[in-house]
């Protein structure tokens, strides 16, 4: 089996950095060893990266994405082979995605539906979350089979009435089931029924420009959902993960939580740390109808930077009350699919595709200096291993892991848009002018070289199915 010696660089964990070179051997790293180490001699590696100047981190793992998800008439338009191609651009090597089970529909279907459109086509590894849109006792009874799958936590939706909602007694039973088998619940806290009459008051009152959407979408209604999800979490004593965090209120819910010593999660994205109502959407005004903001519908809504949100997300990631950055990658095009809501804000396809940009951007929160060097190998890889049964094989560069590296250099430059760094399947970039102090050189997913030099070297297929265990992230 080929072995790779990376020399030179500065090993970043999330419990620090040290220079150190990084032996890897087939699949796995085999020594993390001291620059200028006796070993060292002995080494005839079958090549030898140079990483002098650079970070070596643990590769990415993004645990929320979307790849060819159904929604609103049309799909996600990154499949399993170009959205997993991205990640691998943008330093990610796994991906977690949701396999999705609707009302009337079997789990176990569902479950196999996604195996079937990601098999043969990632070419980084993937595991699966479940969704559960159809709370009944065949879906429970379901979800007893679910770890022995390999798949250890499932979705639920407090939003989206008549595709995935789950009302409070279905949401109850769900989690007493999953305290029952160990399975870890992931929630979208958001009151749907009260956001459909807000929408379409608004629609009925003439104002259907995608700013609306994020007006009905009110940060109270993020916030009382997450409350409610807590009491009922507590309850039943079952761990709770909220996912694609924006409003501060609701952050505010999981601290206080956390501070009385439950097991409650949660999980930001890119675009609540960077894009705003204002920014993205427009200014605060009746009149403004511009359809270009449909770039940025996605669910939870874009807030108010004036309002304190975005600085929020920080503060949050930097005290721990928030553990996660996913991208909740759910990419569609301006043409034919976002234009499906060009009359009306309610029918343009909730979604942003970040997949390739989450590790740069978070980088920046580096250099912006909002986070710390080992916090940002935390977010984008050692707290989603951990919380997703993956740590110790994922999420970390020490002998026995997967050699999933990517080699970081601070001093490069990475320019985000169509045509510069964007090899997702949209047509536009949500993320269109931003620059970013640094740049992936390397990406290694299980001793295999995927991204070098400017050049992307996988194959599709090379990406194998994540069984995954119980979290590992439990006070």
């Amino acid at each position: 089996m080929a072995t790779i010696l990376i020399k030179g660089g500065t090993v970043v964990n999330a419990t620090g950095a040290v220079a150190a070179d990084v032996l890897v051997d087939g699949e796995r790293i085999v020594a993390v060893l001291a620059p200028g180490s006796q070993a060292l001699g002995s080494i005839n590696a079958d090549r030898v990266i140079d990483a002098t100047g650079k970070y070596v981190v643990p590769g990415g793992i993004d645990a929320h994405t979307h790849m060819e998800l159904p929604f609103g008439g049309t799909a996600a338009i990154d499949t399993f082979e170009t959205g997993t191609t991205a990640a691998a651009w943008g330093g990610t090597t796994s991906i977690i995605d949701f396999a999705v089970q609707r009302y009337g529909e079997r789990v176990e279907d569902g479950l196999a539906a996604w195996h079937e459109k990601a098999s043969g086509n990632c070419a980084i590894d993937y595991g699966f979350h479940q969704i559960i849109g159809g709370v009944d006792d065949e879906s429970l009874k379901a979800m007893e089979g679910l770890i022995d799958e390999g798949v250890s936590s499932y979705k639920l939706f407090m939003a989206y009435p008549g595709v995935f909602y789950s009302d409070d007694a279905q949401v109850l039973r769900a989690m007493q089931k999953a305290r029952e088998t160990g399975l870890l619940t992931m929630m979208h806290a958001e009151n749907g029924p009260a956001i459909d009459v807000l929408a379409a008051q608004l629609a009925e009152s003439g104002k259907t420009a995608p700013y609306y959407h994020g007006i009905a979408r009110a940060w109270q209604m993020e916030e009382e959902a997450t409350h409610r999800a807590i009491m009922l979490a507590d309850v039943t004593d079952a761990p709770l993960y909220i996912v694609h965090m924006s409003a501060k209120q609701a952050v505010a819910q999981v601290a206080w939580a956390r501070d009385n010593g439950k097991n409650v999660f949660g999980e930001t994205c890119p675009q609540y740390l960077y894009l705003s109502l204002e920014k993205n959407l427009g200014a605060k005004s009746d009149e403004w109808g511009d359809f270009e903001g449909a770039k940025w519908v996605c669910s939870t809504p874009l807030r108010s930077e004036e309002e304190g949100h975005l600085e929020a997300m920080w503060q949050g990631l930097r005290t721990n009350d928030l553990q996660m950055v996913s991208t909740d990658h759910c990419p569609f095009c301006m043409k034919d699919q976002k234009e499906l809501g060009k009359d009306d804000f309610r029918a343009i396809p909730n979604g942003i595709g970040s997949i390739e940009h989450r590790v740069d951007l978070l980088y920046q929160g580096v250099v912006d200096g909002r986070i710390s060097l080992p916090r940002w190998v935390e977010l984008i890889s050692t707290t989603p291993a951990r919380m997703f049964g993956l740590y110790g094989k994922k999420g970390v560069i020490q002998p026995g892991a997967d050699a999933d590296i990517v080699v970081y250099d601070p001093n490069g430059h990475t320019s985000i848009g169509v045509g510069k760094t964007h090899h997702m399947a949209m047509d536009h970039s949500a993320w269109e002018g931003f620059e970013i102090d640094g740049h992936v050189d390397v990406t290694i997913s299980r001793g295999t070289v995927l991204v070098e030099n400017g050049e992307f070297r996988g194959t599709k297929g090379h990406g194998r199915f994540l069984k995954r265990d119980l979290t590992q992230y439990l006070v």
